[in-house]
């Protein structure tokens, strides 16, 4: 009787405990923590929980204060100063310095190419008192505010002075941040679980949160994050009530969580969409010509991939921007081959080519659904219009490996997040054109230089969208990349969550249970 008296009390104790823990599963496990380190999602998504950004972008897509109390710029537009809001705390309890935000920016624009940028048309950057640093520039910067409130990974996260002086080639050897949840090596068990707590003296914003920006208000006390790589399995234990979140629903279950009342799903529209695309190796093989590379722009068929995947309208659509459909540089320049994709029309211009029947190697990701099913449907459409085809089946981790290699493969399906690619200077596919950096295609196309430099100095929107048509009709003349359609893939919740943030990024600060 008294042993299940304990059991009882030990049960009703746990219940509230229990119930302020929010569990989820991720599109991965997080294994790297450096919010700088790393381009992954995954870390992004780690380093908004527990870090935080000066500005931030909002629902709308503008970019708002974060950290950042006041700022004013003078009239030539080369001097920035930035005053911190009062309250600002590190998770070890030290104050949040403007020498820490000084040398976290310093190191961060060493590992972002839109840092790095904006580094490079810096004069100088210095702290004036604990709250206040300027900014000073060579030259008028456009996207100054742009570039501090980015999301595109790595972002711009804040972290101690002490830390932020390790050189961004080493990882970060603590984590402390100022964010919303507190992160504990402690709780943290490699391969399982990691527990991030609410952070008791974070204080939010006043205004309403919206998106990235705003009022992060915490109403859970701890996010108990789950390692379960299959989605199968983790939509089960959310089905049964184990899990109460997963971020990627996999496509092959969508229908049938759209009938379960115990969940719910979130839809994406526009820069929280998925953009896919075919990166081609321009370094070698048949796509070394560009003649050649041009015939797939009239032979992926958007709508046919799409349906591969078993996506409705409601989560999917065409779309032949660049930029995604959505962004604010989302244009038409350059789409005439992509607007009528035909297997005949482009057996025929494939033989005004110089192509001989050389191997064409299509790498296919037998691991990543989207990577698998796009790689597969363009191989059998090229072989349709004449192509010889050669289909290579590894995991995505060697698809990677393989792609900095400039010989051994020539294209292989793959996707990111509209947020990532909606910049000509954030757009992975040509971030790095003309560099020595591993392109996964090695294109070097000069026209696009002075472009991307004329874009990041452009003082408006309208000349951004400008030069941003420009770009595209460059970037589709020459092939650099053939998109393959845009898309959600929703994320999944327990239907007793409440107010939580529609975001392809998960944030988890105004949920409640």
């Amino acid at each position: 009787m008294l042993a299940r008296l304990v059991l009882l009390l030990a049960l009703l104790l746990a219940t509230p405990l229990r119930a302020q823990t929010l569990t989820a599963v991720l599109e991965a496990e997080i294994v790297t923590l450096d919010p700088h380190f790393s381009p992954a999602y995954i870390t992004r998504t780690f380093g908004y929980m527990v870090f935080d950004t000066l500005f931030a972008m909002d629902r709308e897509g503008q970019v708002r204060p974060q950290m950042v109390e006041r700022w004013t710029t003078s009239e030539d537009g080369l001097t920035w100063r930035f005053t911190l809001r009062d309250g600002l705390a590190w998770h070890d309890g030290t104050p949040v310095t403007a020498a820490d935000c000084v040398a976290s920016l310093r190191r961060w624009g060493t590992r972002s190419a839109l840092g790095g940028r904006l580094m490079a048309a810096t004069a100088s950057l210095d702290a004036v008192d604990a709250k206040t640093f300027t900014l000073v520039l060579k030259a008028p910067y456009g996207l100054v505010l742009d570039t501090l409130g980015t999301t595109s990974s790595p972002s711009p996260f804040m972290m101690p002075e002490r830390l932020a002086r390790t050189p961004g080639t080493e990882r970060i050897t603590e984590i402390v941040g100022s964010g919303p949840f507190v992160y504990s090596r402690a709780e943290h068990r490699t391969g399982d679980r990691m527990l991030l707590r609410k952070n008791a003296a974070y204080r939010p914003r006043p205004e309403p949160g919206s998106g990235l920006a705003g009022g992060k208000v915490v109403k859970i006390e701890a996010l108990d994050l789950r390692v379960v790589p299959d989605g199968a399995t983790a939509t089960a234990a959310m089905q049964s009530g184990e899990i109460d979140y997963i971020q990627y629903a996999p496509f092959d279950l969508l229908s049938v969580l759209e009938r379960d009342r115990r969940v719910r799903l979130v839809n994406f529209t526009g820069l929280d969409q998925f953009t896919g695309h075919y990166r081609l190796n321009a370094a070698s093989g048949p796509f070394a010509d560009a003649e050649i590379r041009r015939v797939l722009l009239q032979l992926v068929d958007q709508g046919e991939v799409m349906a591969g995947f078993g996506l409705s309208d409601r989560y999917a659509r065409t779309c032949l921007a660049f930029f995604i459909c959505g962004s604010p540089y989302e244009n038409e320049a350059g789409t005439a081959l992509l607007r009528s994709p035909s297997i005949d029309a482009a057996r025929e211009a494939l033989k005004k080519t110089r192509y001989a029947g050389e191997p064409v190697v299509v790498l296919v990701a037998n691991d990543l659904e989207a990577a698998k099913v796009s790689s597969e449907i363009l191989a059998d459409r090229m072989r349709r219009a004449g192509f010889t085809v050669d289909v290579q089946v590894m995991d995505w981790a060697s698809v990677l490996a393989r792609r900095t290699r400039r010989e051994g493969w020539s294209v292989f399906g793959v996707h990111a997040l509209g947020v990532d690619l909606q910049s000509p200077l954030t757009n992975s596919v040509i971030g790095f054109n003309c560099t020595e950096a591993l392109t996964g295609g090695f294109h070097c196309e000069r026209p696009l230089v002075p472009l991307f430099d004329a874009f990041a100095a452009a003082p408006t929107l309208a000349e951004r969208q400008r030069i941003a048509a420009q770009i595209q009709e460059i970037v589709y003349d020459r092939a650099m990349s053939v998109p393959w359609g845009q898309f959600a893939q929703p994320a999944a919740h327990r239907a007793q969550l409440r107010n939580l943030i529609p975001s392809a990024i998960p944030l988890f600060w105004s949920v409640e249970k």
